[in-house]
């Protein structure tokens, strides 16, 4: 008789240990999309935001009336909060009388990258967990696999005679668990390549913005640009 060799049938007929498995990775998988998706819309956003921020920002609005039409917004792009954050420290400092230029300077550079720190959290949270799913999932298939085998060849050992008929079933239900730990892993490791190759060239436009606004705060503080 032909034996039912589908996935479907293979995963019904293995052990309960290699359905465990299987769910498990079945489960990681579909997380790990969940997070693919969600990066892609929130790490796109971002780029379209800090873009429209910045032409803004350079098209000669006055500071002052920019400070306030941003601040007033409730999610902003994070160029948008570093810029508020700066410009709300620069503020502050002056309403108190701070009359040294690298006072006001420091003050706000320390807001800015305070700041800084907190959007690059942000946008690498659960950028771990696709490591993590791209790292461990071969890992686990092959433990399903490994105990799978074990399993057919402990059954084939009461048998009298064994042939590859007997034999296939088992290895190819075992196998399940390493090809499904691969189909955990290889989306979750492009995808993490691929945010990080993202987050790496936003966090690059966040610093250089703050090098740049830095130094117009510093022209209005009264202090000469370096190297002047």
């Amino acid at each position: 008789m032909n034996q039912d060799l589908s996935i479907v049938a293979l995963i019904l007929h293995a052990s309960f240990t290699v359905k465990l498995v299987i769910a498990a990775l079945l489960a990681v998988s579909l997380a790990s999309w969940s997070v693919i998706f969600s990066k892609l819309i929130s790490l796109s956003k971002i780029k379209g935001s800090n873009e429209a921020f910045e032409q803004e920002f350079w098209s000669g609005k006055n500071l002052n009336e920019l400070y306030s039409s941003v601040s007033a917004k409730q999610n902003g792009a994070p160029l948008e909060r570093i810029f508020v954050a700066g410009m709300r420290e620069f503020l502050k400092l002056r309403e108190r009388r701070v009359q040294e230029p690298s006072a006001l300077l420091d003050g706000a550079r320390r807001a800015m990258r305070a700041s800084f720190q907190r959007e690059l959290d942000a946008m690498e949270s659960h950028l771990s967990f696709l490591a993590s799913v791209g790292s461990v999932s071969p890992y686990v298939g092959l433990f399903g696999t490994i105990w799978g085998i074990m399993h057919a060849f402990v059954g084939l050992s009461n048998l009298t005679q064994v042939t590859l008929a007997t034999v296939a079933p088992g290895i190819a239900e075992a196998l399940v668990a390493t090809a499904i730990g691969l189909f955990a892993a290889i989306p979750a490791v492009l995808a993490y390549n691929r945010f990080a190759r993202q987050i790496d060239r936003s966090a690059i436009t966040l610093e250089t913005f703050i090098e740049e606004f830095s130094n117009i705060l510093q022209r209005n503080a009264g202090q000469p640009a370096a190297g002047k």
